[in-house]
C-alpha cells in the first residue's frame, strides 16, 4: 500500500439536470434557500420555477481503482462517459457525492491549455502567473524560464502582448508552462490534442520523459488512442459513468476500438422475396470478413478485409460483372474496382475480393456494389451495404497527427549514403 498514491472506492458523482448547483457551498446554500426559506415566503412557489426538473444524471457510478506512484494511466471512453468528472474530483474541483478518494503527493491539473493567461500581459509576464496559478513556486518558474521558452519557441515574441499571438503560438506556449510543472501527480484532460503534429510530438514527448525519469504519476484523457498506447501503462475504459474494462493499456485500448467501431459487416435474405433488388437480381448475402489474429482484436489499418456477396439472377444467362466501389464517409470515391465479365446461367452467383491490410487509411468507409450486364447496362445497383471504421497504427513512427491522404500503402522504401 505503501507505494499507492491515489485510492479511489466506490466512487460516484451525481449531476442534477437543469438544477443551479453542481456542489459547491455556495450552491449548496442557495439551493437550501430555495427549498426552505423561499418556500415558507411564497406556499405557490414551486422549484421547477428555478430549474430544479428532480431530473438526474449520475456520471460516476461505483468507480474504484488504484494508482501506484510512477505510472501513467490512460482513460477512454466516449463523450459523456464521466472522463473529465473523475479527474475533477481527483483534482479536487468537485466533490464526489458517494465514495471515498485517497490522495498522497502534490497534484496539478490541467484541464484546459492556458489556464491563468491574461491577454494584455506579455508572453514573459503570463509564464509567471500562469505557472503560479498552476502551482509553481517563483523560484521554480525563474529556474526553470529559459527551458520554457525554448520549449514554446516563441522567443522572439515574449515581450508581446499574448493577445497578439496566433493561436498555435499560444497553445505553445501555454503548454510550455504546463509541461515543466514538477508535481508528484499530473493530471492531462485532451490537452495533447493542441498544435500541429510536430508540436504534439514534442508534447507527447516531454510526458514520456516525465514519467520515465522522473518517476512521476500521470492521469491523462485523450481520444487519441495512438496517443493513449504509446504513452501510458495502464487503462480505464469509461462507459456511462462504469468502469467497462481495465488493466494493460493495449488490451483495454484494444477492447474499446473494437467496440466503439459502428460497423455494418454483414446482411442476409433468405429468400430473394427479403433481398433487395429488382425482376433481375436480388441480393441474398453482403459481408465484410476481416482477417483478425484474435477476434477481440479491432480493425486497423493493417488488417485486410474480404467483401464476400452472393446474389440470384433471375433472368437468362447473362454476362454479369460487379463493381465493388469503396466511399470514404466525406463523399469521397476511393477506388471502383470491377470484376471479370462471366457468362452465369439463372441461378445464385457468389463472388468476393479483398482489400489488403496496409493499403488504407485510418477512417470510416463504406462500399457499393454495382451489377453490370454486359460491362455497360445497371442490372442492379446496391448502395451502401457494407460500412466499417479503421482504427489508426503506426509502430514506431512517433507521429500522432492525422496522416495525408486516402491510402497509406506499406510500400518498399530505403535510404542509403551514396
Amino acid at each position: 500500500m505503501s507505494d499507492v498514491v491515489i485510492q479511489i472506492e466506490n466512487l460516484s458523482k451525481m449531476y442534477r439536470l437543469g438544477s443551479i448547483g453542481t456542489g459547491s457551498l455556495r450552491q449548496d446554500v442557495q439551493r437550501w434557500w430555495t427549498k426552505t426559506v423561499r418556500r415558507q415566503a411564497d406556499p405557490f412557489f414551486h422549484l421547477d420555477a428555478v430549474g430544479q426538473s428532480g431530473q438526474t444524471l449520475w456520471a460516476l457510478r461505483n468507480v474504484n481503482f488504484e494508482v501506484k506512484q510512477g505510472e501513467v494511466w490512460g482513460i477512454v471512453g466516449s463523450n459523456g462517459a464521466g472522463k473529465s468528472t473523475l479527474l475533477k474530483i481527483v483534482s479536487r474541483i468537485v466533490r464526489p457525492t458517494q465514495g471515498i478518494i485517497r490522495g498522497r503527493g502534490r497534484v496539478s491539473s490541467l484541464l484546459e491549455v492556458g489556464t491563468g493567461f491574461q491577454g494584455d500581459l506579455s508572453g514573459r509576464e503570463n509564464i509567471f502567473l500562469s505557472g503560479y496559478i498552476l502551482g509553481m513556486s517563483k523560484a521554480e518558474i525563474r529556474t526553470k524560464f529559459e527551458e520554457i521558452v525554448e520549449f514554446s519557441g516563441v522567443a522572439k515574441f515574449l515581450d508581446t502582448p499574448v493577445k497578439r499571438y496566433s493561436s498555435g503560438m499560444y497553445v505553445r506556449l501555454a503548454f510550455a508552462v504546463a509541461a515543466h510543472l514538477e508535481p508528484d501527480i499530473l493530471i492531462l484532460d485532451e490537452v495533447l490534442s493542441v498544435g500541429d503534429a510536430d508540436f504534439q510530438k514534442k508534447c507527447l514527448g516531454k510526458m514520456r520523459e516525465v514519467s520515465r525519469s522522473a518517476g512521476r504519476t500521470i492521469l491523462f484523457v485523450s481520444h487519441s488512442m495512438q496517443a493513449v498506447a504509446n504513452l501510458c501503462d495502464k487503462g480505464v475504459w469509461l462507459q456511462q459513468g462504469q468502469i467497462k474494462e481495465i488493466g494493460e493499456v493495449t488490451h483495454v485500448v484494444n477492447r474499446y476500438l473494437s467496440t466503439a467501431q459502428h460497423l455494418k459487416l454483414t446482411q442476409t435474405w433468405a429468400t430473394p422475396d427479403e433481398g433487395p433488388g429488382n425482376e433481375r437480381i436480388r441480393f441474398r448475402r453482403v459481408a465484410l470478413v476481416p482477417q483478425l489474429a484474435h477476434a477481440d482484436d479491432p480493425l486497423d489499418i493493417r488488417t485486410p478485409l474480404t467483401v464476400q456477396f452472393e446474389f440470384w439472377n433471375l433472368g437468362p444467362a447473362t454476362v454479369i460483372s460487379v463493381n465493388l466501389v469503396l466511399f470514404s464517409y466525406g463523399g469521397e470515391c476511393i477506388f471502383d474496382v470491377p470484376s471479370p465479365a462471366t457468362l452465369f446461367q439463372s441461378g445464385l452467383v457468389a463472388g468476393e475480393c479483398t482489400i489488403p491490410g496496409n493499403f488504407l487509411n485510418d477512417g470510416s468507409y463504406y462500399i457499393s456494389l454495382y451489377v453490370v450486364k454486359d460491362t455497360t447496362t445497371s442490372l442492379y445497383d446496391l448502395e451502401e451495404c457494407l460500412a466499417f471504421d479503421l482504427a489508426d497504427y503506426r509502430g514506431e513512427i512517433k507521429w500522432y497527427g492525422k496522416w495525408w491522404g486516402s491510402v497509406r500503402p506499406l510500400l518498399p522504401f530505403s535510404l542509403r549514403q551514396s
